[in-house]
Parts: structure tokens; sequence; C-alpha cells
């Protein structure tokens, strides 16, 4: 699934296909992509992201720190696009992830909220349903 097709499915649309990592959809939830790797052993029926945005930069970055710091404050829904990087270290040492091989999914069944965000270190709890 091509990364744009992925927030599509949520009915978002990215503002711009070459930076734009998050989105709203239609109904008021924030969509956004998130690295595989970075998602911690399921516990029941949740699963927690943890990352944290200072490893990158860019217009993406902007915009993607203003959508949490919206949903934090607002227990916004989150809807995960999940990637998939060949280059994991790349990833995580801020590189260019847009000229990787990276696979994208959806996961229509989980529903999340940010629970925690400090303007770098995010996390975002997702149950399933």
């Amino acid at each position: 699934m091509l990364f744009s097709e992925a927030f599509a499915k949520y009915g978002a649309k990215l503002k711009n296909v070459n930076w734009s990592v998050s989105a709203e959809n239609c109904a008021g939830e924030l969509v956004v992509s998130l690295w595989k790797h970075r998602f911690l052993k399921p516990q029941g029926n949740s699963i927690v992201y943890k990352d944290f945005v200072d490893r990158w930069a860019g217009h993406g970055n902007k915009e993607f720190r203003e959508r949490l710091d919206k949903a934090f404050a607002n227990k916004q829904v989150v809807r995960a696009v999940i990637a998939r990087t060949n280059n994991i270290d790349l990833v995580e040492n801020g590189g260019d992830a847009s000229n990787l091989e990276n696979i994208f999914h959806i996961r229509e069944d989980w529903f999340g909220e940010v629970t925690a965000w400090d303007g770098n270190q995010f996390e975002i709890m997702f149950v399933r349903r």
C-alpha cells in the first residue's frame, strides 16, 4: 500500500505527500505514520508506541508537533499508519527515510490516544476494538 493510500483508508489527506506524516480525517481523528519497530510488546488488548521528534527536522516535523499538541490537549482519537523500514539505523539517526523501500499498512481496529507528550518524547496507547 502506498503511503498516501494508507492515509486515504482512514479518510485523511496529507497536506504534502513529500513531507507530511500526519493528517486529520473528516471524523476529527488524527492519523499518524508510526514506525513498526517502535511499538512495545502488546499487553492484552492494548499496545503502546513510544518515540521522540528531536531526531528529525523539516516541515513534517513542525506539522507533526502541532498535531501532537492538539491531540494531547483534546484527547483526540489517533489512528495508525504503520511504516516498516528496511533501514532502522537510518531512521533512528534522523536520516531521510522517504527514499527507503518502506512498507505501509493500517490497523482499522486500533484506536489510540496520546498519553504522554513533553514537546519531544511522546507515547500513544492503542486499544484494539
